[in-house]
């Protein structure tokens, strides 16, 4: 049985609009969608009184914001099977432990109640940083958010921490049947720099070589695992957050990988992920990937 598509949900536009983004996503993939409202009004209001019958207003309005998500996810595409759940619990940790029964998470740009300058909330910040599972982050243009260019990006990292972004990307050009274009940055260090006039062209040279060399590298396995996805390389100069927002534009989806290391339970976004999460101008997925330490190693654990 599948794992479903969690979605919070708490009665904003960015969430309405992360509903229906997600509607689209369980149809492709064949995952069931589970909405999830979080509040914890217990600790507003006081536990109800022995006996009492009275419903919590916020759990009320819980139930209706729940209720309006699913019939919207069910007007859109009947075919996809919506439950619902509103939970008396603070809304980051209520998403991080419906994690380990996802597929995947899906937030809003922004919740409730925030500032309406704020380019990313604080919910869908936290569950970015944290969460076990690939977390999507619903934002950018109207052609993004329609799928219209028919091409998703991955960010190329380091083969320790995007492995299981790869295989992710793959799979998720491989269901829409679009191009899938993996971009990796490289920066010839100032020292190096391909300006200076006795260095002209070979440090440049050199470590766009040593890019091409990583992609191919990163991408063998899955490129043979998956001979039908299109493949596009494509090495740029420049910092990779900003190169990676730059081609956002022309993109239905920015993937990348993110360390999570055991036992950290601190944000675990770098630099690249904190940009495309505030400015990407298409929906954006954070793919853990789960790096071992000694401490695992003697321990034995992990998942």
């Amino acid at each position: 049985m599948e794992l479903p598509l969690v979605v919070g949900v708490d009665g904003s536009e960015p969430s309405l609009l992360a509903v229906d983004w997600a509607v689209d996503e369980a149809a492709r993939r064949g995952w069931p969608l589970r909405l999830v409202y979080a509040s914890w009004w217990e600790r507003y209001e006081g536990l109800s009184s022995p006996g009492s019958v009275e419903r919590p207003p916020q759990r009320v309005m819980g139930e209706d914001i729940v209720g309006s998500a699913a019939e919207r996810a069910r007007r859109r595409n009947p075919d996809v099977k919506v439950t619902g759940e509103v939970l008396a619990e603070e809304a980051v940790s209520a998403l991080l432990r419906e994690a380990h029964n996802a597929s995947a998470l899906v937030t809003g740009s922004r919740g409730r109640g925030e500032l309406k300058g704020l380019l990313l909330g604080a919910v869908g910040l936290a569950v970015a940083g944290r969460a076990r599972c690939p977390v999507f982050v619903v934002r950018g243009d109207e052609a993004g958010l329609a799928g219209a260019h028919e091409r998703i990006m991955l960010g190329a990292g380091e083969a320790g921490t995007s492995g299981d972004a790869v295989r992710f990307a793959f799979r998720e050009a491989e269901t829409r049947a679009c191009l899938l274009e993996v971009v990796r940055a490289w920066r010839c260090p100032a020292h190096k720099t391909a300006d200076h006039p006795l260095l002209v062209g070979e440090p440049a040279h050199r470590h766009e070589q040593q890019a091409s060399a990583h992609l191919d590298a990163l991408l063998h396995d899955a490129v043979a695992d998956h001979p039908r996805v299109r493949v596009r390389r494509s090495t740029v100069e420049g910092p990779a957050h900003k190169v990676l927002s730059h081609r956002s534009a022309a993109a239905d989806l920015v993937i990348i990988g993110a360390r999570r290391r055991h036992g950290h339970y601190g944000l675990q976004l770098g630099r690249v992920g904190h940009t495309l999460l505030h400015h990407a101008r298409c929906p954006v997925v954070i793919v853990p990937q789960r790096v071992r330490t000694p401490a695992d190693a003697i321990g034995g654990g992990g998942r």
